[in-house]
């Protein structure tokens, strides 16, 4: 099997392309490596995991960029499998580079999309989407407040029936939005095979996290070199958190199936959720420390609460999430302290 990973030098794409490279296949791992100026951070947020990469010789890396359309007609030609995973991730990001923003998750998908049906089109197509696109519709459901945490007042959680119009989505959940449509319409109108994965909180180990984007691992860092953490809000914001290798699992899951298409929302689910504030929480019992913590104003469009509902994925492809947040974490915690002069 030849395997192409957009965005191979992130936390999904690496675990997506040293999964594969275990499994035997040939994998390509392509990105053009400009996180660092997304966020503007040093190029070690992107090198390290490249270069990580270079242990499996089944993996051959590729520097390109998903919206040059010579580069990726290069990658794509010959692939049975793309997890799409380049993206521009940042929320607050997107509000400040919004023509970035778009040119990368809209136009960069589509790119990928139009580039994989002229050269591979009997191939799977896997989407990195994300809970955003829902925007502030999941805000339409009522809310309970204890000490720590907003929860649901009469559901559990987000299935994919949620409406998604009508709604703010900030620029992010919009390009974000554009790129799973085109994933789904090039299934309709092309019979391509492809999936969508609305994303929740996806954390792991070799992550970078920024106060902008990837907040469990930032949280993490933060703790350990005793730097103070901003909470904009007021911290009990709930995610459902979801270990990046079970991710991987989801998607392998999908590859193996007998489905044409289908739209996922994926993550830790209601028994993988935790408030900000519970998560600084365990974060200091575990690490015997007590983290300097200040407050701002909420974000535009920060959803108080999101918790996925993935009973779809449980049926059509008996996945569930198999680590949970402690775990996780201290994993997250373990390889942290192992690479400290990273940060």
């Amino acid at each position: 099997m030849r395997v192409l990973v957009t965005g191979g030098a992130g936390l999904v794409g690496s675990h997506a392309a040293e999964y594969y490279a275990r499994q035997k296949a040939d994998v390509i791992a392509f990105d053009n490596l400009i996180r660092p100026k997304l966020f503007g951070s040093t190029k070690k947020c992107v090198g390290y995991n490249w270069d990580y990469l270079k242990q499996y010789e089944n993996i051959n890396r590729v520097i390109g960029d998903i919206r040059d359309e010579e580069d990726v007609a290069k990658v794509v030609k010959g692939v049975d499998v793309v997890i799409h995973a380049a993206a521009q991730p940042g929320v607050p990001s997107s509000s400040r580079i919004p023509r970035e923003d778009f040119a990368i998750n809209a136009y960069g998908t589509l790119n990928v999309l139009e580039a994989l049906r002229k050269h591979s089109p009997g191939a799977t197509f896997i989407y990195c989407s994300t809970n955003k696109v829902y925007g502030e519709n999941v805000d339409r459901y009522g809310l309970e407040e204890n000490a720590s945490q907003y929860r649901y007042k009469d559901i559990s959680d987000i299935d994919e029936a949620v409406p998604i119009d009508h709604t703010g989505h900030t620029p992010y959940g919009a390009s974000k939005y554009v790129g799973d449509l085109y994933t789904q319409e090039y299934a309709r109108v092309y019979g391509m095979r492809t999936a969508v994965f609305r994303m929740s909180c996806i954390y792991g180990t070799r992550q970078f996290g920024f106060e902008d984007q990837g907040w469990v691992a930032w949280f993490v860092v933060a703790s350990l070199l005793k730097k103070p953490i901003t909470i904009y809000g007021d911290g009990k914001q709930v995610r459902d958190l979801l270990y990046v290798e079970d991710l991987i699992y989801a998607f392998d899951a999908f590859i193996k199936s007998d489905l044409k298409h289908a739209v996922f929302n994926i993550g830790g689910g209601p028994n993988n959720c935790i408030s900000l504030l519970d998560f600084l929480k365990f974060l200091d019992k575990e690490l015997n420390s007590t983290t300097k913590v200040n407050f701002s104003n909420w974000r535009p469009l920060d959803q108080k609460v999101y918790i996925s509902n993935i009973d779809k994925l449980k049926e059509k492809l008996n996945w569930q999430p198999e680590i949970p947040i402690q775990e996780g974490t201290r994993r997250l915690i373990k390889w942290t302290e192992q690479n400290k002069l990273l940060f």
